[in-house]
């Protein structure tokens, strides 16, 4: 590999009373760190010349001797030459807890501390597993999605709440309700027989406070406010805020999360090490395929912006996709690579999440496009500001997720003309889209009575289910109308160039109507949108520029759509064309 420096973290008691030594015959120990806390040792080898191969690492103190085994392995073939997620792939998220059950004798473990499964209750754990999105991966790669983006696997041995696996207590250890480390492996590779690609959930920002680096903390300076509980003010502008103060910054990087999740020091070196390294054996280990990195600005902007660097080096190919949930297109753009709005410093970071978009999609597709601003309107000013992104195809754009209200966020409010408009945009505008488990079958909630309710399980993935959603026969005829649009747009774009590189050209709405042109190596795709609910009679003269023929093909219902004469457009209307 192109880092030359291997960490070994070593912890036991009064493990730093010892002298070390090891047996390799390549690697060679530069560096021993001993830390305030006995029971840490931190080895530095240089493996710049390593080869595959087993040595001991011998720890001796007094008459004592302890021989622990290392193994230095042989990488994949082309490893390096990964390929990460990009605007050629849609993003399917799961949160393991709540998708599907597929092994109960998991769903509790002796010595836990979590050690119940309820699934009456929002907050408690609910029994998905591995085995359980296994089961189901048929059906994940025959909606057409191209990668799966699943919420945290690590290990999280909380005594309440666990189920979202933000609470890391051990970075190498998949939690055992999910499975074990081999289990998530074969996950993965089953994954890639179907074609999709695997994104794993990654946090630096904080731990659970039952980690053992909290519980017998290495250092005075391994955590921020490492004796009491100050709470982030959530405001991470001020990473970029030219006339923030001092104060207000500390608080918003520094502070905890919340009181279970202490807040890691990224600025001491070990602890940057440690996570940088932890990652890149995920990527080796498990053969993932991208990253999505949790509160990300959150963290040390510095260190972050290393750790890009390094996990980058290793696999020029990849994507790392940042949480930056800010409500600003500027706050956004700050944290994309190269972005000249933070110049003389570089975040390193390929992708960021567009919540600011997001937002705007919650609202638009239900207003009347009309006036000044109104619906479709707020969605081409928002595009149009695009100028302040150095590359707006590496957004991920979505509609929902685990931590905001679903698209729908009532039975009552669900339009299957706003599913299939929003839908329609989301999977043919510029950027990554990601859809959230469930959004293909209707499920709807609202944040407000709950992040648990958000997050509920997927009908059929349990045994004592009433119905199975993953099947036709156990959807509504509604549902099915939406999965079988969903599906049908996703195996459209599944290959599409024009949609996965194509420039986007857009035409301020006209009468209500949003027009807009992917186009990409003499092809092209036209999508128009009647932003209102009344039918339209729209001349077509205006568009011209991007109506290369008379005719096309409309992807939706698959007819030839006249384009001679003036289109006419039922309620909430829209048409995909393809010339």
């Amino acid at each position: 590999m192109k880092e030359p420096q291997l960490q070994l973290l070593v912890y036991g008691d009064r493990i730093a009373e010892s002298n070390v030594r090891i047996t390799s015959q390549h690697a060679i120990l530069r560096e021993t760190v001993r830390l305030e806390n006995p029971n840490y040792l931190i080895l530095y080898l240089d493996i710049s010349n390593a080869q595959p191969e087993k040595f001991d690492v011998i720890f001796e103190r007094g008459r004592q001797r302890k021989v622990i085994p290392y193994e230095i392995k042989q990488r994949r073939e082309g490893s390096a030459e990964r390929q990460g997620f990009t605007a050629a792939d849609v993003l399917y998220l799961i949160m393991p807890d709540r998708f599907a059950n597929g092994d109960p004798t998991n769903d509790v473990v002796p010595g836990m501390r979590e050690n119940r499964v309820d699934r009456s209750f929002q907050y408690a754990r609910h029994g998905g597993d591995f085995r359980g999105i296994k089961n189901h991966l048929d059906y994940i790669a025959d909606l057409g999605v191209t990668a799966i983006w699943f919420n945290p696997v690590v290990e999280n041995d909380m005594y309440r709440s666990s189920y979202h696996g933000y609470s890391t207590t051990d970075f190498y250890r998949v939690d055992r309700r999910f499975g074990t480390n081999e289990d998530f492996v074969e996950l993965v590779a089953q994954a890639h027989k179907r074609g999709l690609k695997v994104v794993m959930d990654m946090i630096f920002n904080h731990v659970g406070r039952y980690h053992f680096f909290f519980q017998d903390q290495p250092s005075s300076d391994w955590f921020n406010f490492p004796n009491e509980f100050v709470q982030t003010s959530y405001r991470t502008a001020t990473q970029f805020d030219p006339y923030r103060s001092d104060f207000d910054h500390k608080i918003a990087i520094d502070g905890w999360f919340v009181e279970t999740m202490p807040d890691l020091n990224q600025r001491n070196r070990h602890v940057e090490k440690y996570l940088i390294q932890n990652s890149i054996w995920w990527v080796e280990y498990a053969n993932i395929d991208g990253i999505r990195q949790d509160t990300h600005p959150y963290a040390d902007f510095d260190m972050m912006a290393r750790w890009c660097q390094a996990v980058m080096r290793e696999y020029p190919n990849f994507n790392i996709v940042g949480e930056a949930w800010l409500n600003n297109n500027v706050g956004v753009a700050f944290w994309q690579r190269n972005s000249r709005l933070a110049y003389p410093r570089n975040s390193h970071l390929k992708s960021v999440m567009d919540f600011p978009l997001q937002e705007l999609t919650t609202r638009v597709f239900w207003e009347e496009t009309e006036g000044w601003d109104g619906g479709l309107f707020k969605i081409h000013d928002y595009l149009s500001q695009d100028i302040v992104f150095e590359d707006p195809m590496n957004l991920l754009i979505f509609l929902d997720n685990h931590d905001i209200s679903r698209f729908f966020t009532s039975e009552e409010r669900i339009d299957i003309n706003i599913f299939k408009q929003a839908t329609s945009f989301l999977l043919t505008t510029r950027g990554i889209p990601q859809i959230y488990y469930g959004f293909e079958i209707l499920m709807a909630a609202d944040k407000a009575d709950g992040d648990g309710y958000l997050r509920r399980g997927f009908p059929g993935g349990w045994a004592e289910d009433e119905r199975n959603a993953f099947t036709a026969e156990g959807r509504t005829d509604l549902e099915n109308q939406a999965f079988n649009f969903i599906r049908k747009l996703l195996h459209w774009r599944r290959g599409n160039d024009v949609i996965a590189k194509g420039a986007l050209k857009h035409f301020i709405p006209y009468r209500g109507v949003y027009v807009y042109e992917r186009s990409y190596n003499g092809r092209s795709v036209v999508v128009m949108m009647n932003g209102t609910s009344r039918e339209q009679e729209l001349n077509l003269t205006r568009f011209q520029e991007v109506l290369p023929r008379n005719s096309a093909n409309d992807v939706i219902s698959g007819r030839t759509i006249n384009l001679d004469a003036p289109l006419k457009f039922v309620p909430r209307q829209v048409y995909i064309l393809e010339f």
